[in-house]
């Protein structure tokens, strides 16, 4: 990883699992925000939605999802909240976790806030899926607050799951 990246701040579940994964007090030092995340959650299927907030808003999100699940392709818009295919659940292939990068330009400006997703769930025993996301979130303030919450329900992350927030240096 680049020495420009910094890293803010890490998670990793406990035994127990948790409902949601949460970075707080952002500062407003860096240029962008890296989250690289490895989740499993409690559940059935082949993958699950992980949402996000920015500062406890999870509204007034725009954009395009493109996956597959190497069989077929999907695509879409609108993307009316911030989800990305990620995590693997329970039932999937043991020892096995979804992995995924969100990356988010500008967090501290005063502008709309842009995200880009890429994600993929694995399950040897049936598919494989990746989903990518071009987002728009239509907020001029300054994020300082992000919320990580599978969207199965009811769903958490398993023990093991890891999430780290890392902050792109100004130069």
């Amino acid at each position: 990883m680049a020495n420009t990246y910094i890293q803010i701040a890490s998670v990793t579940v406990g035994s127990g699992g948790a409902s949601t994964i949460d970075f707080s007090s952002i500062p407003a030092t860096y240029t962008d925000l890296v989250i690289k995340l490895s989740a499993r959650v409690t559940g059935t299927g082949t993958s699950a939605n992980i949402g996000l907030k920015f500062n406890n808003i999870g509204t007034s999100f725009s954009g395009l999802y493109l996956g597959g699940n190497g069989s077929s392709a999907v695509s879409g818009s609108p993307v009316t909240e911030l989800t990305i295919w990620t995590a693997t659940y329970n039932d999937s292939t043991a020892n096995t976790f979804g992995n995924a990068e969100i990356y988010i330009p500008n967090y501290a400006s005063a502008n709309y806030k842009s995200v880009s997703t890429d994600g993929v769930a694995e399950n040897n025993a049936t598919d494989g899926r990746d989903a990518f996301t071009a987002t728009l979130w239509s907020n001029t303030a300054a994020i300082n607050q992000i919320t990580l919450t599978p969207q199965v329900g009811p769903g958490d992350f398993m023990q093991y799951s890891t999430a780290t927030l890392y902050g792109i240096k100004k130069s």
